[in-house]
């Protein structure tokens, strides 16, 4: 009852409090853009030399800001929004019509998550190890040579190294593809071949977002280990007689990695942040192109679609891994 009272409630009152407050403001934030979808859509026709009646143009824009949740006054707007919101539907696209929204998200939400949820994990956990042990052995020359490597990719537009690797690895070597997901009319079943053939186009954009996770994650973890490795109790373990390689999992490393667990969270929440120069730059299929796509010709619905489940994926991280902090921290457990 008491972890329930001072622990449990307080987060989940902040969570919902963040979610609402978000999606509202995503919610006002396009109507204040100088772009009306509806008009757009009624200028692209016309420029394509599509004549319409001025009566059926009239009654076309009536429709359509329907489906666009974009009749009435704001307020009206406003609560038809999450009336629509709390059953799912966020309306048609603007650019797909009138594909649903949330089909498009779905479609391209297993691209995205599969490819930037594994290199995540991956560089997470590589950086970590790498970064631990070399704050702790900081004097090694391994260490030295892994901080001048850092050192020298870190400072690197992401986009400039993701170039890099396909100029060298998709036109001076042809070892993968230039871009895309998938073989071009080919349909996807579930066999080896078509597993190595996605893994061989998801091979370079995954590069690259692993090499600038891994030495993101090895500084940092370096940094916290330094710090960590002079507290009073781990003097203590050394005087004590206690093994290094003791120390190093079970009273350093551990211990450093709390803070390295709430940046996973963050991290994973911000994926939809991350896919959106990667699958410019591969031309990869996923949320980060329909993103682009929906920004560029003013979705509003797929622009909301995407910037909600953004916001669900970031708190419900987050809360996630608050819950579980007390499993990794005795102290929040004492308190």
């Amino acid at each position: 009852m008491n972890f329930a009272r001072r622990y449990l409630l307080p987060r989940l009152v902040t969570y919902f409090l963040v979610v609402f407050v978000g999606i509202t403001m995503i919610f006002f934030i396009p109507r204040f853009l100088p772009v009306d979808p509806v008009q757009q859509l009624i200028n692209r026709l016309s420029a394509q030399g599509t004549y319409l009646d001025p009566r059926v143009v009239n009654e076309m824009i009536e429709v359509l800001r329907e489906l666009y949740g974009l009749k009435g006054t704001l307020w009206q707007q406003y609560w038809g929004f999450w009336r629509r919101l709390l059953r799912g539907d966020f309306g048609p696209s603007y650019f797909q019509f009138p594909t649903p929204a949330f089909t498009l998200i779905r479609q391209s939400l297993p691209w995205t998550a599969g490819l930037l949820l594994t290199t995540t994990l991956l560089s997470w956990i590589i950086g970590n190890i790498l970064g631990g042990l070399a704050g702790y052995f900081s004097n090694r020359r391994w260490v030295k040579i892994l901080d001048g490597v850092a050192m020298a990719i870190r400072p690197i537009p992401y986009y400039i190294l993701a170039l890099a690797l396909l100029i060298l690895l998709a036109y001076v070597f042809p070892l993968f593809p230039i871009g895309g997901g998938f073989v071009i009319g080919m349909r996807f079943t579930f066999n080896l071949r078509n597993v190595l053939i996605l893994i061989r186009y998801a091979f370079l954009p995954a590069l690259s977002l692993v090499i600038v996770g891994i030495f993101i994650w090895f500084q940092a973890m370096k940094l916290v280990v330094q710090s960590v490795k002079n507290e009073d109790y781990v003097k203590y373990a050394k005087m004590g007689g206690i093994e290094e390689k003791r120390i190093v999992g079970r009273y350093v490393i551990k211990n450093a990695m709390l803070p390295q667990i709430t940046g996973l969270a963050l991290s994973l929440g911000q994926i939809f942040s991350g896919a959106l120069i990667t699958e410019m730059v591969f031309s990869y299929p996923g949320l980060g192109t329909l993103l682009y796509n929906a920004i560029f010709t003013g979705d509003f619905n797929l622009l909301m679609a995407i910037s909600t489940f953004s916001i669900l994926l970031i708190t419900s991280s987050i809360l996630v891994i608050d819950l579980l902090y007390p499993l990794f921290d005795p102290r929040v457990r004492y308190r």
